[in-house]
């Protein structure tokens, strides 16, 4: 448990370098049998999924935008939900996009890692803005063949009991998007 926590640690400072907002990562320990990380608090933070629909639509480029950062430093999230990305003032006060959890992945794993993530951020992001926008802002950043490679994780993201999603509508606008 421990391994994991100090995993996570070194990957959420990753992202920070990469210019991914996230919580100040401060360290990870073991307690209980638990790995425990332990980041910089956000006073005034709201989930994704609490945002009104304009709002998070106007944030969902910034999402994938992120995630294709990570992706490209090998970088996985995961665990990509709504309740994983937080929205909250940064020191100028502008909102901003605060992403919590990740982990490196081996090199031969990233592909599968990122369809799984961009299948995760498409059931995420489709309830809160349409599928049809949250495949365009998906497509404004991934590639085609990236979307479709997506497509094949919807059915298994759908059984999921955090992500409450049309999966047919999202796996249609990928299909329209793609001809």
């Amino acid at each position: 448990p421990n391994e994991m926590a100090e995993h996570e640690l070194e990957a959420t400072r990753l992202m920070r370098e990469l210019g991914v907002d996230a919580p100040e990562p401060i360290e990870a320990f073991e307690h209980d049998g638990f790995g425990v990380l332990v980041l910089g608090y956000l006073p005034d933070f709201r989930t994704l999924d609490e945002l009104p629909a304009a709002r998070a639509e106007s944030f969902a480029p910034t999402l994938f935008e992120n995630l294709a950062s990570m992706h490209d430093a090998g970088l996985a999230h995961g665990d990509l939900r709504a309740e994983n990305v937080l929205v909250a003032p940064n020191e100028a006060g502008v909102e901003t996009l605060y992403f919590i959890d990740a982990t490196r992945v081996s090199d031969g794993a990233i592909e599968d890692a990122k369809a799984y993530d961009l299948a995760c951020a498409l059931a995420s992001l489709a309830p809160l803005i349409g599928s049809r926008s949250a495949v365009a802002a998906a497509a404004s950043v991934y590639s085609m063949d990236d979307l479709l490679a997506a497509r094949e994780f919807l059915d298994f993201v759908g059984l999921r009991p955090d992500h409450d999603f049309d999966t047919a509508l999202v796996k249609g606008e990928i299909e329209k998007a793609a001809t």
